[in-house]
């Protein structure tokens, strides 16, 4: 009923306007089956939960009003053919929280528009001819997208208003494009969403179109769209899915992943041959179809493992597409990069990009780039990324550590710099080196050197250079003097470094607390710089000394320091017992014993390494009844804990801790499972080692107890096909399975279930039955491996590397040793693997080319490390590359047997393990110089 009334006191005529929910059905339930009137005259006082609890509500609304802001109404009530009889009655049947918001709102309250409501208004408004509210509604969805960082949209909600714009037959109907501009902004958050899956084919398609599309790597969208395309295969046709797929450039992404994806259906059929060749540098680059996707929001640019990416790409990538389809200026460009001098010396037409710049990129990760002169990449990130921040960089051996000052001043906000190349084999502590000489490599008389020491103080606080042995104490001496505010350094592996060297940097960056120096010289001298002012003090430091003046030791969160065999205990031990702010200690392979861990009183520890050493159940113990905060735990190799005693240890862990990774020996049995349920429940990574026992019950209880399980990892253990297969069966999270020299009746049974996730399998001394049958059942089951390792395998024969190379093309590594005749025709096969990065191929048949290192490093732009055997040598020996023409190949091995070969002896564990070769010849190639040691082990 329409009543036309005057309110009192006002002088508008009211029209009373009565809804009723339109979804209300028998099951609602009404506090008040009465109605319940309210007034627009008082909006404000509205109480919103109350008046939705009747079953009709009457509003009492200012005719004028609504005929001027509601087209419906205006129909309705206003003109000639307006509804002026006061005896009709106006029945609206709309959702009731909607209605009440659209009143309120079109007589002056605040309309609170979310992700949850957006559509039901807009529909609202949109059907009563609110043109106000609709413009509320474009406003904050507009609002929305432009906000940076910030999702304001739940996806399932972004779905619902797209498919409603994608319906809405308008002819200014701006939702579509809104919503794909978000999804295209936003497409990581999308991925992570439960929901991306149900993102309609269209909308899906039309983001990843989107100039605005934000990705950090060409390998998230591929993955998006192949999660996508499996989900929904059964809704959408085969060349739908092609059409998706052609959106991703394939050329961008990293080598191992592509190649291994093109077994994958429907991305095969966008493999064509040009795109392929190009992938595996058999083709030379199409610029104008390569671009690296850049926005505006782009934070992280992730180009690892892309190997033409070169800076001729980088600088046309940052020209808007109507300049870089320009042949001129591609051609100008690519005569500008033939020399790098250009560029590094700053004689460079740097006009043509002086106004592109990307504020929002403060991430850049270029590891394993071959074609990517750092030096050069460094240049252009200075112009085209002014805020970057973190910078990874590994395997680029042709950088010169000297050059860090110009990476630190060309880019003055980096804080985090990763220059990680891969750890030299020869470790002093660890080998016995029989001779060793070096020649320099020459210098680019190109490049300009600046004097560290005189440069300004960065802001760098993190400093990543493992394996960087071509880093000598000088070169750390200058990087102490402008990397003040470091605090964290990770030198593992560095071992051109002397004690002193350490010790320099320590007392001049004061405000180091993570040290990372795993197999360098860290020894005495830089234990006593750590603590100074502690051996003045002795046990009572003053409370002036705790903060920002406090000696490192008080301040220490990280110290990793394993392989480092130059540390005198007792002097150790004191300072031990003031590192009380430790997170996360790592003392493996080292001399340390009880009284070490004994002295450490500290409570926040979450990582405790102490593999190979000689502590015992009572002093590991102690640590972990102050840690209960202790997360991962690594004991393998100390063979001083014994069975009856480490209960202590278990009891310790089930209290209170929570493990993520477990690493044991000496000392485990299967029977503490159980009281460790909770310690275990979450745990991603287990290992046992020599010494440990699981036994057939605990490994079977394993999968229970450690659901999550990522990596699992049996050395010395008793199995069988069904504990094998109740583990890849039960285990949906594994991605790493090895097995090393484990016992058990085994069969070919274990290798035919299908384990998707995993990449990296290890059989080393458990299938001597395998055969080139298990070999494509294992293709099969496992299709994403990129880590093969096979020792033991006599019945494998030269068809092996075709089965392998065509079963996992995109194998990053392959370890095959004692794997019967696999290399007696030579090899060629696994030249077919072109992401191959690391190969070990000995006592496979003496068939291997004279010329294969350096076959395999111009046909495998991505290999870095070769390691072989003079067994295996069909003319007795192996030429080696020279520096100009080893490409990306940093570490050669070559080992020489003994005229016997050493059997395995299950009685005589320590017998068997030792190595069947007399010795290795060592290549190794640096930023400096080649390195040419023979030692006397294998390595």
């Amino acid at each position: 009923m329409a009543t036309l009334a005057q309110e009192d006191g006002g002088d508008d005529v009211m029209v009373v306007l009565t809804c009723v929910d339109h979804e209300q059905d028998d099951n609602n339930h009404y506090q008040d089956e009465d109605e319940v009137t309210i007034s627009t005259m008082d909006v404000y006082n509205w109480n919103f939960p109350s008046i939705l609890q009747h079953r009709i509500i009457k509003a009492k609304v200012q005719r004028n009003r609504l005929i001027q802001h509601s087209s419906y109404f205006r129909g309705l009530l206003g003109g000639n053919f307006g509804i002026s009889d006061p005896d009709l009655e106006i029945l609206l049947q709309w959702n009731q929280p909607t209605f009440l918001s659209l009143l309120a709102s079109l007589f002056g309250a605040e309309v609170d528009i979310s992700s949850e409501n957006f559509l039901s208004l807009f529909e609202g408004a949109l059907y009563f001819g609110m043109e106000t509210i609709l413009s509320k509604c474009k406003a904050w969805l507009t609002k929305s997208i432009s906000v940076n960082g910030v999702t304001m949209l739940q996806l399932n909600d972004l779905v619902s208003i797209w498919e409603f714009g994608f319906e809405l037959e308008l002819v200014n109907n701006y939702l579509p494009e809104l919503c794909t501009t978000y999804l295209a902004k936003n497409f990581i958050w999308a991925m992570s969403c439960t929901s991306f899956c149900d993102v309609p084919y269209e909308l899906l398609l039309s983001s990843t179109k989107h100039p605005y599309l934000t990705i950090d790597s060409e390998k998230q969208l591929c993955d998006a769209i192949l999660i996508w395309i499996s989900t929904n295969k059964e809704r959408y046709n085969e060349d739908a899915c092609v059409d998706l797929l052609k959106q991703i450039r394939i050329s961008l992404l990293p080598l191992w992943f592509a190649i291994g994806k093109n077994t994958h259906q429907s991305l095969s059929i966008c493999y064509n041959k040009s795109s392929y060749e190009t992938m595996i540098g058999k083709r030379d680059i199409d610029l104008l179809n390569l671009r690296i996707r850049l926005t505006q929001f782009t934070q992280l640019v992730d180009l690892s493992s892309c190997p033409h990416i070169n800076p001729k790409i980088l600088l046309l990538s940052i020209l808007p597409i109507s300049q870089n389809l320009e042949p001129k200026l591609i051609k100008k460009a690519e005569n500008i990069i033939m020399n790098h001098k250009h560029i590094i010396e700053n004689d460079f037409p740097w006009e043509m990009w002086s106004n592109l710049t990307f504020e929002a990129v403060n991430e850049i990760d270029i590891s394993n780039c071959p074609m990517l002169n750092l030096e050069v990449a460094i240049e252009i990130f200075n112009k085209s990324f002014p805020s970057l921040k973190k910078l990874k960089a590994t395997n680029h051996l042709s950088f010169k550590t000297i050059k860090l000052l110009q990476m630190l001043k060309k880019c003055p906000f980096l804080t985090d710099i990763d220059l990680t190349v891969d750890i030299n084999p020869v470790i002093p502590t660890r080998v016995s080196i029989l001779s060793s000489f070096s020649v320099s490599t020459p210098r680019s008389s190109s490049i300009s050197c600046y004097h560290m020491s005189t440069s300004l103080p960065s802001n760098i606080t993190k400093l990543t250079l493992d394996g960087r042995i071509d880093i000598n104490d000088i070169d750390l001496r200058d990087i102490s003097n402008i990397c003040v505010s470091l605090t964290y350094i990770s030198l593992k592996g560095c071992s051109s470094l002397s004690d002193v060297g350490i010790s320099t940097l320590i007392s001049k960056c004061l405000k180091l607390n993570s040290i990372v120096a795993c197999d360098t010289s860290f020894g005495q001298q830089s234990i006593l710089t750590l603590f100074p002012l502690n051996t003045y003090y002795d046990d009572h430091i003053p409370s002036k000394h705790s903060g920002k003046n406090s000696p490192h030791g008080c301040n220490l969160q990280m110290l990793h320091i394993g392989g480092c065999k130059g540390i005198d205990l007792t002097c150790f031990s004191k300072f031990m017992s003031h590192a009380n702010m430790l997170k996360s200690l790592c003392l493996r392979d080292t001399e340390v014993v009880d009284d070490v861990l004994f002295n450490f009183f500290g409570t926040s520890l979450e990582m405790l390494d102490i593999s190979n050493t000689k502590v015992s159940s009572a002093g590991v113990a102690h640590v972990i009844y102050k840690n209960p905060g202790l997360k991962c735990l690594k004991t393998r190799g100390c063979d001083k804990l014994l069975h009856h005693e480490t209960k202590n240890i278990f009891f310790e862990i089930g209290r209170s801790c929570k493990l993520d990774e477990i690493s044991v020996g000496w000392g485990f049995t299967y029977l503490p499972l159980d009281p460790l349920k909770a310690a275990l429940s979450s745990l991603k990574t287990i290992e046992v080692g020599l010494g440990g026992s699981l036994g057939q019950n605990g490994l079977n209880w394993l999968p229970s107890i450690c659901p999550l399980l990522e990596s699992v990892i049996l050395y010395f253990q008793v199995i069988s096909d069904d504990v094998i297969v109740n583990m890849l069966e039960s285990l949906k999270h594994l991605k790493s399975f090895e097995l090393c020299y484990c016992l058990g009746d085994t069969s070919s049974l274990s290798l035919k279930v299908c384990i998707p996730n995993l990449k990296n399998l290890r059989l080393e001394r458990v299938t001597p039955w395998m055969t080139n049958v298990d070999l494509v059942n294992l293709t099969h089951n496992c299709p994403n491996l990129i880590h093969l390792s096979l020792l033991g395998c006599p019945l494998l024969n030269s068809e092996s590397q075709t089965l392998i190379s065509s079963g996992w093309p995109g194998l990053i590594s392959i370890h095959l040793e004692e794997c019967g005749e696999v290399t007696s025709n030579g090899v060629v096969s696994f030249f077919k693997c072109h992401a191959l990065e690391d190969i070990l191929l000995r006592h496979n048949g003496s068939g291997i080319q004279k010329s294969f290192i350096g076959e395999a490093v111009t046909k495998l732009s991505m290999l870095r490390k070769i390691s072989l055997d003079i067994c295996d040598a069909k003319d007795g020996d192996f030429d080696v590359p020279d520096v100009e023409n080893r490409h990306f190949l940093s570490h050669v091995k070559i080992a020489r047997c003994k005229s016997q070969r050493c059997s395995f002896n299950p009685q005589h564990v320590r017998a068997s393990m030792v190595p069947p070769h007399q010795e290795t010849l060592v290549f190794v190639w640096d930023s400096k110089q080649f390195t040419r040691t023979l030692v006397g082990e294998r390595v």
